[in-house]
């Protein structure tokens, strides 16, 4: 292996690394973000909830065939409606796609009609790489116990095309549904489509 060669390779761990995603049954990484007010919120306060981890980027076509056609903001109303924490996660770094001065971001969330919880800004992308989020929208679901029961898509329909929804599966909701219930999450990961997140 050359010198070259080996940097490469090394980079290209390190890179992996740097997306490992935590794993399914094992402790939700803890984190704290800051909403556009300068409030801090740490995963951890929500112990004892089910809390929903959205990657959010509404200048993207995957984004908007969610928000564009009200079936995200429904699914937040419903899942806050039964005391789940929802929160939205912007990654995208400053300059790029999705990525909201602070001042802008409480109007872009209006327009978009989010029922979030609330709108965190990741803005070095540190908690983004931290999950391994990969594409927005990319979503994760965690339990009272702080465990990750689910990541991946929003549901089974892996195209920007609004029309899709009502005959898709919404996975977020039944890993809901299925854990609230008592059960195990029938299918606790898988690949989520979207736009790459920009970091």
């Amino acid at each position: 292996m050359t010198h070259v060669s080996r940097i490469l390779a090394i980079l290209a761990l390190s890179t992996a690394a740097a997306f490992a995603a935590p794993e399914i049954g094992k402790p939700a990484p803890d984190f704290t973000l800051k909403d556009a007010s300068g409030k801090e919120v740490k995963l951890s306060d929500f112990k004892g909830k089910y809390v929903v981890l959205e990657w959010v980027n509404f200048g993207c076509p995957f984004v908007k065939k969610h928000y564009g056609s009200g079936n995200m903001q429904a699914l937040q109303k419903e899942l806050t409606g039964k005391g789940v924490v929802w929160l939205s996660i912007c990654s995208s770094a400053e300059g790029k796609q999705g990525y909201f001065p602070n001042d802008e971001v409480a109007a872009a969330v209006k327009a978009n009609g989010s029922h979030a919880t609330d709108y965190l800004l990741d803005t070095p992308g540190t908690v983004g790489k931290l999950y391994g989020a990969t594409t927005t929208p990319d979503m994760f679901l965690i339990n009272p116990e702080g465990e990750l029961i689910y990541k991946g898509a929003i549901d089974s329909a892996p195209t920007p095309d609004p029309t899709t929804i009502k005959d898709a599966t919404n996975y977020v909701r039944v890993a809901f549904e299925e854990a609230s219930a008592g059960k195990a999450v029938s299918n606790p990961s898988t690949k989520p489509y979207g736009c790459s997140v920009k970091y």
